[in-house]
């Protein structure tokens, strides 16, 4: 590690999963521009989010962090975000009923433009072109000219991230997430279903509970805590060209903090200890998220934390764990019980999805629903063992009316996955999936409140 840490010292560090620009010039001339925008987040914002994950790590709240894979810069607008945004509600609303605690909301938006890859390069009928990075970095046809690296791609994800943001502000703070509208929440496509049905007789209950508490004098239209929500945005913090020009200095904590979003997080592929994308994370006052998967190993864990956090300050680190459902059992107790063991009380969060990843008999990347579920309750009962709090969700999902992994009440099979697939990088759970995923972690969440 540097000794004296700026926003740049991860150039003097190796650097995975970044791509190779061309035309530096043309890089450092979006660079220079980036740097002169005005930061998408603020200090003040980012403090409240490490807050809430202070209580989470406490047991005091859950932790709800989903959203897609990839953004596009071809599907955002107010459509797209309002029906994750609606479906991250519904999440939220079932979990806190269940739980009777809260649930700290943050989104996979405004920000996921990014992705690591398996492969540098990509073959299609014996062409070889560079791998889909993400639209920060290239475009997804198949073509050289839209695979070329782009940096002038950098401004336009910060044009659409601050577009987000503003529409996220809206719902969230302009009566959108009012819990007098909650039976306007459900999606046309979801309403009819199991899950859909079940929601609405949790709205109804809910309803009830706020005309009761009305009879008897309680205002309830005069409580902001039920006219709107907090929510938080995230991304991994993969280009770093992108991070460091977002980067902005606080005069009055004397601190750096990454403006591109609340919380930022370390991928699975880019969490080396002598790496950039280390060295710069370490530097920020931002919550920092680390994906640690079944390689990952007690002293990895305890090295990265004591880079990372090495003040042991409160809601700083998020470890999300991605082991596979046939592995969470073996991998995941061996890392609870050093990190407890070593006096550290960092937010543990479940990523059922990227250790479950298949190809379908036709040809399609997919998940399994009922495997995602095993490596959750593979989660919550390795915790159970250790006797430490499982904190938290993160998982990808988009509300739109997708077909992209298998099973669920919707039992989608490899058939099924044509009608709507539309990731351009990894399977999502549509709204229906996410509103079922949510009842099944409120059953756990439930059983462990009675059981104290």
């Amino acid at each position: 590690m540097s000794l004296v840490w700026q926003p740049s010292s991860w150039r003097s560090h190796t650097a995975l999963q970044m791509p190779s620009y061309h035309d530096t010039h043309a890089l450092q001339e979006t660079e220079r521009r980036l740097s002169g925008l005005p930061s998408l987040i603020f200090p003040g914002e980012i403090s409240q989010l490490r807050e809430r994950l202070a209580a989470v790590s406490r047991g005091e709240a859950f932790l709800l962090q989903g959203g897609d894979c990839a953004e596009s810069f071809d599907e955002y607008g107010q459509g797209p975000v309002e029906s994750t945004f609606r479906v991250i509600l519904q999440m939220a609303v079932v979990l806190t009923y269940a739980a009777a605690c809260p649930v700290v909301k943050v989104g996979r938006i405004a920000g996921q433009f990014a992705k690591p890859r398996s492969s540098d390069t990509e073959v299609q009928d014996g062409v070889t072109l560079p791998s889909y990075r993400g639209d920060i970095i290239n475009g997804s046809a198949f073509t050289a000219q839209a695979r070329q690296p782009d940096p002038t791609r950098l401004l336009t994800a910060y044009s659409h991230s601050a577009t987000t943001l503003n529409l996220l502000r809206a719902l969230a703070q302009g009566g959108f997430a009012d819990l007098h509208e909650v039976h306007r929440w459900t999606a046309d496509f979801v309403r009819s279903s199991p899950q859909g049905e079940r929601f609405e007789e949790l709205a109804d209950r809910i309803t009830q509970s706020l005309a009761f508490m009305e009879a008897c004098g309680f205002d309830a239209r005069r409580t902001p805590q039920l006219h709107a929500v907090e929510f938080y945005t995230s991304h991994e913090a993969l280009l770093l060209h992108y991070e460091e020009a977002l980067t902005r200095f606080n005069e009055r904590t004397g601190n750096w903090y990454g403006g591109s979003a609340h919380m930022l997080w370390l991928g699975e592929r880019t969490r080396r200890l002598d790496g950039a994308h280390v060295e710069y994370l370490r530097g920020l006052g931002n919550a920092i998220g680390v994906k640690l998967g079944p390689s990952a190993s007690p002293d990895d864990v305890l090295r990265l934390m004591d880079v990372l956090d090495p003040d042991q300050e409160p809601g700083r680190l998020v470890l999300i764990t991605r082991m596979g459902s046939d592995r969470v059992a073996d991998r995941l107790p061996p890392l609870l019980r050093a990190v407890r063991r070593a006096g550290r009380t960092p937010v543990w969060c479940c990523d059922p999805m990227h250790g479950n990843t298949v190809t379908s008999s036709n040809g399609f990347k997919t998940r399994d629903f009922e495997r995602i579920l095993q490596e959750l309750r593979g989660f919550f009962a390795a915790h159970g063992q250790e006797g430490t709090y499982a904190g938290g969700l993160h998982f990808e999902m988009t509300g739109q009316d997708v077909t992209e992994c298998r099973g669920g009440a919707q039992e989608l099979t490899d058939e099924g996955l044509s009608a709507r697939y539309r990731s351009a990088c990894d399977p999502r759970l549509n709204g229906s999936q996410s509103l079922e995923l949510a009842f099944q972690i409120a059953a756990v969440l439930k059983a462990a409140h009675k059981s104290g």
